[in-house]
């Protein structure tokens, strides 16, 4: 028998890698959770502050009519209970009939689920899907959270490297679905994060045709489509009759209404795969928080011309940006921009992984290698960076550009 240990006896702890999830371990941390240590404890000069164009996530609060609604909910009971697992019935509905009209479609409430933000529907969307020795596909530069929930549930990510436009081939991920049966999704993002590119309607419409081809789904995240540059709906998947056996639609009230510390968002997809996300979401959350949800609600029926003020804000950064390109010093290069976002290429030999902590040094700008989004050893991410523009104004874009256009190569040595 074995005798307890004395109390005045050392405890042996175990060796750490005992207790910890493979598949979890192998996972890279959280590419914004690194570039915050590297800011972590600084101080930058007045007359130089940091610009940080970092994550993608505005910095100011809801407006004033969404704080007061968040401030009436604190006397309502149901705000501090739990609540039904896809989400307040009233949202539910407000969804299905907001998007019915954006898509000119027809979605019914029961095609609906909130969830405690995008990343969480994104993760109750895979898990329906896809188990470990399964497959997803991933254009090249990806969403690091995409990944890094693939990696640790034991799902292959199949990277699909997007063209010069920034944009994916659909015929690329019909040879990777032919050459790997165990493909159950294409994952795209649109507008794209990180790039910012958009994906046209008939390119959406492609993808999802060649995923229904193969018994594949399209998981569709337009997290950023407030913001939008093309008029119109994004794509007509959603008025097509066979759209329930294939797309799954994301989507995130953080960006548009600030409420990124409130985690709602959504998922729309066939009634039965949403049973199934039921039990994924009953056992992570239990339900979507009430406060965030009843701030959405209101933001839906009221903020419909506060949001086209938000998007033509957003827009006039993405012209700041490209007015000043053409100014940038030579190597420089913007990819592409679009949203919150600008993919850049710079002109150094140096790995962006290593560049992006010299820009705090040198530069006061902190922005995420291009390295975060791609394979390891990737050159494309060696040479690309990503700018968050969220929190930039038009000057802060401008003022961002010009000082990485005085960046020199890095000093011998250093």
């Amino acid at each position: 028998m074995t005798q307890p240990a004395s109390p005045s006896a050392p405890v042996r702890a175990p060796a750490p890698g005992a207790f910890l999830n493979p598949l979890l371990a192998a996972v890279a941390p959280s590419p914004v959770v690194e570039a915050r240590r590297w800011i972590a404890g600084r101080v930058f000069a007045p007359e130089r502050p940091l610009l940080n164009l970092s994550q993608a996530a505005p910095a100011d609060p809801p407006p004033p009519e969404l704080r007061a609604a968040i401030a009436e909910a604190l006397d309502q009971p149901r705000a501090h209970v739990y609540g039904p697992v896809l989400g307040l019935p009233e949202l539910r509905e407000a969804v299905a009939e907001r998007w019915s009209e954006d898509y000119a479609a027809r979605i019914s409430a029961d095609e609906v689920a909130i969830a405690a933000g995008c990343n969480q529907a994104f993760c109750a969307a895979m898990a329906t899907l896809a188990g470990p020795g399964d497959a997803a596909i991933l254009p090249t530069p990806w969403y690091f959270n995409h990944r890094m929930w693939l990696e640790m549930s034991g799902v292959r990510v199949l990277p699909l490297p997007c063209g010069s436009d920034m944009l994916p081939d659909p015929e690329a991920a019909a040879r990777l679905l032919e050459a790997e049966p165990r493909v159950r999704a294409i994952v795209l993002v649109t507008p794209n994060n990180p790039t910012g590119a958009e994906c046209p309607p008939e390119l959406v419409a492609r993808f999802f045709d060649v995923a229904r081809a193969r018994g594949a789904a399209l998981v569709l995240d337009e997290t950023y489509r407030d913001f939008r540059a093309a008029e119109g709906p994004a794509h007509g998947l959603f008025a097509r009759p066979d759209w329930r056996e294939g797309l799954i639609h994301l989507y995130s009230f953080s960006k548009v209404f600030r409420l990124t510390g409130h985690r709602v968002g959504a998922m729309i997809a066939a009634p039965e795969r949403l049973r199934e996300a039921e039990k994924f979401l009953d056992t992570v959350a239990i339900c979507p928080p009430a406060i965030g949800q009843i701030a959405a609600l209101e933001g839906l029926r009221r903020l419909r011309a506060w949001t086209r003020g938000e998007r033509a804000a957003t827009l006039a950064r993405r012209a700041a940006l490209e007015e000043a390109a053409p100014r940038l010093a030579p190597g420089w290069e913007v990819l592409s921009a679009g949203a919150y976002f600008a993919w850049l290429r710079h002109p150094f030999a140096e790995s962006s992984a290593d560049l992006a902590r010299r820009m705090v040094e040198e530069a006061a700008v902190l922005m995420l290698p291009g390295t975060m989004f791609h394979p390891e050893g990737d050159p494309a991410g060696r040479a690309t960076l990503r700018m968050a523009f969220a929190n930039a104004d038009e000057d802060g874009v401008r003022e961002a550009l010009a000082r990485l256009g005085r960046m020199g190569p890095p000093r011998e040595g250093g």
